[in-house]
């Protein structure tokens, strides 16, 4: 499967919970949703997978992913009202560091379900993911 098929089905995944949860919940409760989703669909992922983060070949903290999703798309989950330019810039810095190419910003707090789709301009190939 490849990473566009891969987000088409998580975007999906996130409609469905979505549509049946509404907006109006915590963070966790769409996460928790988003998981047995994912699951019913057969998608193979890590929930809150702990990554580290290095500065100058030196490791200086971790930061938990909400989801990465067939070795190859991280899925970044926020309960807003709206969605701001600091949300699309924290998932940046999570590709680049984890040198990731896509990541998914999925926001469940609106009236309609919200996402973004986010590519790491710093990985100049575009691999199709088994």
């Amino acid at each position: 499967m490849d990473t566009q098929e891969i987000t088409y089905k998580i975007i999906g995944c996130a409609m469905t919970v979505h549509s049946t949860l509404k907006n109006g919940f915590q963070e966790v409760v769409y996460q928790r949703a988003l998981e047995i989703e994912m699951q019913n669909q057969g998608l193979a992922f890590e929930r809150e997978k702990e990554m580290l983060i290095y500065y100058d070949s030196r490791k200086v903290g971790t930061r938990r992913a909400d989801f990465f999703v067939e070795s190859c798309v991280m899925v970044e989950l926020k309960a807003l009202t709206e969605l701001e330019d600091v949300h699309l810039a924290q998932i940046m810095n999570y590709l680049e560091a984890y040198n990731v190419e896509i990541g998914l910003l999925i926001n469940f707090g609106a009236k309609s379900l919200e996402h973004k789709t986010i590519h790491n301009n710093k990985i100049n190939t575009t691999s199709n993911h088994v």
